[in-house]
């Protein structure tokens, strides 16, 4: 029978002796001068759960690099707020200006009040007061004027810069009646058409039709020439050069009439409506003028400079649309 081994007398049993932990291959890591390093100590990223069979991993580290950092986003929006104050400053500063010159004495409260006196009575007047029915008239006036003359003036001015005789025969015409002021013709239109509402939309038709006839005509008659000789050579007809080439060379001048037009369109109502009108903007101003309500007049004022930005914000978005194939 073999011999039976003890163990040693201040010691334990072999049985009776704890596990030992078996080194893993980190543990087992040897240094370059060829002592074993330290095993690593147990961090957060050794706690996380190993990856479910057949599904990626995703390393914390990208996903902490995915996201935005906090700095960048906090650049970012000093970048946008520069950029707004830069654009905005010069209507901040009048908006301050006209607050705070009449409450320190520069401007007479009664003839200048405060801006936010206005707008207290602009508010007043948009919700129980007649500012909505004014503004429904001003706007149908303008925007029939207006729509019309984009029909008209477009096709006439495309006309006219493209065919040379159209252009001969209607040239000294054109002349003759951009030189004159519409506002001088107001008369002329209320004494042969009355003081209705067609005399105004036909004033404002005929205020609109020059800024968009003229930019059209200009538009056409600078297109490059080697563009329309390049697209002749590749065997275009006129009509198929007209369309590929001609009209979306002119968008930008056409556009530019049509945003001069849409101002015009506001400003020449204005003197439409204070001649034989019983609503609208003009006459609305014109009436509390008169009274001596100017609160209620600058708060007209107000309604129509806010008319005409948002009138020719909306003309630039439409420009960008039609405009995309334009490098910028």
């Amino acid at each position: 029978m073999a011999d039976q081994r003890s163990a040693p007398a201040t010691g334990t049993a072999l049985s009776e002796r704890e596990p030992q932990e078996v080194p893993t291959a980190i543990d087992r890591y040897e240094s370059p001068d060829g002592a074993a390093a330290p095993a690593a100590p147990v961090g957060a990223a050794d706690l996380v759960e190993p990856a479910v069979a057949g599904e990626p991993a995703i390393a914390e580290e990208s996903v902490v690099a995915r996201a935005p950092r906090p700095s960048a986003l906090a650049r970012r929006a000093r970048r946008v707020a520069s950029r707004a104050a830069t654009k905005s400053g010069a209507i901040l500063l009048l908006l301050a200006a006209w607050e705070v010159l009449p409450r320190i004495g520069v401007f007479d409260r009664v003839f200048v009040p405060p801006l936010s006196e206005d707008l207290v009575v602009w508010y007043g007047l948009l919700l129980d007061g007649p500012l909505p029915e004014h503004l429904q008239a001003s706007l149908i006036r303008s925007l029939s004027g207006f729509g019309l003359a984009i029909a008209l003036a477009i096709p006439l001015g495309l006309l006219i810069g493209w065919y040379r005789p159209v252009a001969d025969a209607l040239t000294p015409l054109l002349e003759v009646f951009r030189n004159t002021s519409p506002v001088a013709l107001l008369p002329v239109f209320t004494l042969i058409l009355g003081i209705g509402e067609t005399s105004k939309i036909t004033f404002v038709l005929y205020a609109c039709s020059w800024p968009i006839l003229l930019n059209t005509v200009s538009g056409v008659k600078t297109v490059e020439p080697l563009l329309i000789r390049s697209a002749r050579s590749m065997g275009l007809g006129p009509v198929r050069l007209f369309q590929k080439v001609i009209l979306p060379a002119a968008v930008p001048a056409i556009f530019t009439g049509v945003r001069l037009a849409g101002a015009y369109s506001i400003l020449v109502l204005l003197f439409a409506e204070m001649v034989g009108a019983k609503a609208g903007l003009g006459y609305l101003i014109l009436d509390t003028q008169s009274s001596f309500r100017i609160p209620e007049m600058y708060a007209g004022i107000i309604t129509i400079s806010a008319l005409g930005l948002l009138f020719n914000l909306l003309l630039l978005r439409i420009e960008r649309r039609f405009s995309t194939w334009r490098t910028t």
